[in-house]
């Protein structure tokens, strides 16, 4: 097992599952099993290393410097800016990944969650083609159940009524929960009734232009890259701890009887 440098590592587990200690320790034991089940999009999140260095710096996905009326971290994706020519869906995952991680190093983005703008224009058959359907519902799944986010508000624009069957899709790989927290809109005005335009870019009607949004969040970036870097230090001997439908028969405390050092690692936390 792994033993954390300090509690906000922890601490990012116990406040997404509110503080419950079993289900906090299955989430983490998912986490890192789902990090090394895919290592190849999951591991070495190096935002000095091309490809994902330059797909960070096109601005395809950036995180706004102000935070919203909630005191959320705004994360804005513009589709149209990810070429399927250059980049692959392993440079895609890298980027995100580098972003919710970047992210969650904070305690009060922990806390109050994100809120989620994703502009779906100029979006092309290969950038749709990128994942295959069991790919993308696997990724969806297992991230969803093992990445301790609070995904509050996701803003969906410009969505092309000729791939309005692609959405669908994509939402419904998540949980009936996550489901009812998309929201399409189909002009900047709808958008901007919902989400302040001050965390947004000038190009969504904000006042800072995206392109120096960009420039400051990839300082954030690497800032934090030695930490990112360091995550692969963690590793996970065996995923016989973790809970699945095939063994939910046991009680939770019981399946988590081999992970005493974990145990241990929350219980000394102290938090208000």
């Amino acid at each position: 097992m792994f033993k954390p440098e300090n509690s906000n590592f922890l601490l990012r587990f116990l406040r997404v599952k509110k503080f419950s200690l079993p289900m906090a320790q299955q989430m983490l034991l998912k986490y890192l099993n789902f990090r090394q089940t895919f290592s190849h999009m999951l591991q070495n999140l190096d935002v000095l290393c091309s490809p994902v260095h330059e797909l960070i710096s096109s601005g395809y996905i950036v995180v706004s410097p102000k935070r919203d009326k909630q005191g959320r971290r705004v994360i804005i994706t513009t589709a149209g800016r990810f070429d399927p020519y250059k980049f692959k869906n392993v440079d895609m995952a890298k980027a995100h990944m580098i972003t919710y991680e970047a992210c969650l190093d904070d305690e009060q983005t922990q806390i109050a969650g994100f809120t989620h703008v994703g502009d779906v224009a100029d979006v092309s058959a290969a950038f749709i083609t990128l994942w295959s359907p069991t790919e993308f519902s696997t990724i969806v799944k297992w991230g969803e159940q093992s990445v301790p986010m609070r995904h509050k508000e996701i803003h969906i624009l410009n969505v092309p009524t000729a791939l309005k069957y692609v959405y669908d899709f994509a939402r419904n790989r998540f949980s009936e929960k996550m489901k009812n927290r998309f929201i399409i809109h189909n002009s900047l005005e709808e958008l901007h009734k919902k989400v302040d335009p001050q965390v947004l870019p000038k190009e969504y009607g904000g006042i800072m232009p995206l392109s120096q949004m960009t420039d400051l969040w990839m300082k954030e970036l690497i800032s934090k890259r030695g930490q990112l870097l360091a995550l692969d230090d963690m590793k996970l001997l065996s995923n016989k701890g973790i809970m699945t439908r095939k063994n939910n028969n046991n009680n939770i405390y019981g399946g988590l009887n081999g992970i005493a050092g974990l145990q241990g690692s929350f219980r000394r936390l102290e938090v208000d």
